[in-house]
């Protein structure tokens, strides 16, 4: 029996946006986690190559930076995209399907909702041109950074939580 990728792919897609409402309807109830927490800081290691999933996880990114906007928990984050994620933050889209387009307006939406909000997101330089994505291409809203495990070690070592997006 032959399986459709694109099959898999939406049945998965589905799957982690139901998990992805469930941890959010438990987030948005209990904050346990959060007590005597006054101040979040983390930088999101994004590098899901997948249009659908990188959009998915990116909204879920910013919805977890409003909740703890809402706690009052003083967040700062960062996003940096890495590995095959650089390819899904470029204006030219050439090479992707329809349907793929779709979620990459989605992912520019989120980049340019997220930057408004205050949240730091960068590309790695090294990352987009052994993707062979053009720099002048990146999305306007994206800080570019020649080396994004730097920017990795850098913000753990001034205390920010790493938080992988794969």
């Amino acid at each position: 029996m032959k399986t459709d990728p694109k099959r898999i792919i939406t049945s998965l897609t589905l799957v982690v946006f139901l998990l992805l409402v469930a941890v959010s309807a438990v987030a948005a109830k209990e904050s346990e986690a959060l007590k005597g927490v006054k101040s979040a800081k983390a930088i999101f290691d994004v590098r899901v190559g997948n249009p659908k999933g990188a959009a998915l996880q990116l909204k879920l990114i910013h919805q977890t930076y409003q909740e703890l906007v809402t706690e009052k928990k003083k967040p700062v984050a960062v996003v940096s995209f890495m590995g095959p994620a650089v390819k899904l933050i470029s204006k030219n889209r050439q090479g992707f399907s329809a349907e793929d387009q779709k979620s990459l307006e989605e992912i520019a939406e989120t980049v340019s909702a997220m930057a408004k909000d205050g949240i730091r997101v960068e590309i790695c330089l090294f990352a987009a041109k052994v993707f062979g994505v053009d720099p002048a291409s990146i999305l306007p809203e994206i800080k570019k950074v020649e080396n994004g495990w730097i920017s990795l070690i850098g913000y753990q070592a001034r205390g920010y939580s790493v938080v992988p997006a794969y």
